[in-house]
């Protein structure tokens, strides 16, 4: 028995017409935004994560315009940045940053921290094994606390 998907995924354009994607004007218009009120595109955009949201803002202008516009997908996101990067996070709030441009200046910085304080490079014993690392900056504060947590390991 096959199991037969309850409807259209949202992020691909598929015809029955052939086995693979294709041209959304092969398709007809299946765009989920274009027929649902923007409230529930909302709803299935909160599914992704910060970088598939980035992506699937660039997939046309309609998707740009509802992730763009709408603030409580990019708060969910910072939220979760804010569990690593609290101080930075509730810094840039306080000083009226939207939520999306928090997100942005606090996304990479919260990915190195996290890596940081799990210990992924406590056994660094040169910069030649940092090659091909993602860094980004970090401030004093933050440098304390992996330090706290290393002289912890």
């Amino acid at each position: 028995m096959q199991h037969e998907p309850a409807g259209p995924w949202p992020v691909f354009l598929l015809c029955e017409r052939r086995a693979g994607l294709t041209s959304r004007e092969a398709c007809g218009s299946q765009n989920f935004a274009e027929t649902l009120p923007t409230e529930m595109s909302v709803r299935i955009f909160r599914e992704l994560d910060a970088e598939s949201l980035c992506r699937a803002s660039r997939t046309c202008r309609l998707w740009r315009s509802i992730i763009d516009d709408s603030e409580q997908l990019w708060r969910q996101q910072c939220m979760l940045v804010r569990a690593v990067c609290r101080r930075e996070v509730d810094s840039d709030r306080s000083d009226g940053l939207s939520w999306k441009v928090t997100l942005l200046r606090n996304y990479s910085r919260s990915r190195v921290k996290a890596a940081w304080l799990a210990g992924r490079y406590s056994g660094v014993r040169s910069a030649d094994e940092l090659l091909g690392s993602k860094m980004a900056p970090l401030d004093a504060e933050t440098w304390g606390e992996i330090l706290q947590a290393e002289l912890d390991r």
